[in-house]
């Protein structure tokens, strides 16, 4: 275990959580970016949240990352990443389980995301006040 990782006491399994698969209405796209051997061991460290402010869930098996909603358990996203940085994505399309639309603000909110999941250590604190914050922002009450 690496110096940063130390504070994560194993990596996350499928199992450590409540999931549910990837609806058949869903949407894929490459996402075109690097990750330095750092942040692809603590995505692979993955994250079983230990607090209601922690709103995900994400573990990889294999070459593929998968992430999930903590409270409900839907899977949102998944990556399959690929050795040429051309990573494809696929998002969870169900209105009634994700109510984004748009391939361009999936991109956006997706690379937010993977900042946040490979800061060692993981602060979610830190990523519940910023989409709290953009939520109130969109929202116009900022």
């Amino acid at each position: 275990m690496t110096e940063n990782n130390k504070n994560r006491t194993r990596v996350a399994h499928r199992d450590d959580w409540k999931t549910e698969p990837m609806p058949e209405k869903h949407e894929t796209f490459v996402l075109n970016r690097s990750f330095s051997d750092e942040q692809m061991n603590a995505l692979r460290y993955g994250n079983i949240p230990k607090a209601m402010e922690d709103k995900w869930f994400w573990y990889m098996e294999g070459s593929t990352l998968w992430a999930h909603r903590s409270w409900t358990g839907h899977c949102i996203y998944r990556i399959d990443f690929k050795e040429d940085n051309h990573h494809v994505v696929t998002v969870n399309r169900n209105p009634e389980q994700y109510k984004c639309t748009r391939i361009e603000e999936d991109i956006a909110s997706l690379n937010k995301l993977l900042d946040w999941w490979t800061q060692t250590p993981y602060a979610y604190h830190n990523e519940w006040l910023s989409e709290t914050y953009d939520a109130l922002k969109k929202a116009g009450k900022v």
